[in-house]
């Protein structure tokens, strides 16, 4: 488990996850309301070198994005009633696909591509703290890498 103790903590850490993303990976990012999600990926993103600013999609679904060195897709289902409204809009092409997708609220669509990153983000005791477990599904060598990036992040820290 890792500890971040504001937003900008939360988006350095995003920064290091992503320093070794590639398309065709996935970032599914799990937490309740307000608790950092969009945050982390913009972190992610700006390690991709996406430099538009990053709004909350909610009200698009999905919102492209061009990075120095990878597409960006950054997904918000929370308002998706099922996952078929994902799939009759087209917008499952872009997961695991030339890009890297960032998806808040991946439950909506029961989400699953074979290479992704699992984020879970929770509230911690202190309101600005948030505690953020990580899993590296299917990421083969560059596991090692990523969790390497994330614990220069905690030294810096």
């Amino acid at each position: 488990m890792y500890i971040t103790r504001s937003s900008e903590d939360t988006f350095t850490f995003g920064r290091a996850l992503g320093k070794f993303l590639k398309a065709g990976d996935t970032v599914l990012l799990y937490g309740d309301l307000g608790c950092g999600k969009s945050v982390l990926a913009r972190g992610i993103a700006a390690s991709l070198g996406v430099k538009d600013e990053m709004a909350s999609p909610t009200f698009t679904i999905m919102q492209p994005y061009q990075g120095d060195t990878e597409k960006v897709y950054h997904f918000d289902l929370y308002r998706l009633s099922s996952a078929d409204e994902l799939f009759a809009a087209g917008l499952c092409d872009h997961i695991a696909s030339d890009g890297v997708a960032l998806v808040e609220w991946p439950q909506q669509a029961d989400l699953s591509p074979d290479v992704r990153v699992e984020v879970d983000i929770y509230r911690a005791e202190d309101f600005e703290a948030r505690e953020i477990e990580i899993a590296l599904i299917g990421m083969d060598e560059r596991a090692d890498e990523i969790l390497l990036s994330i614990r220069k992040w905690e030294e810096d820290q």
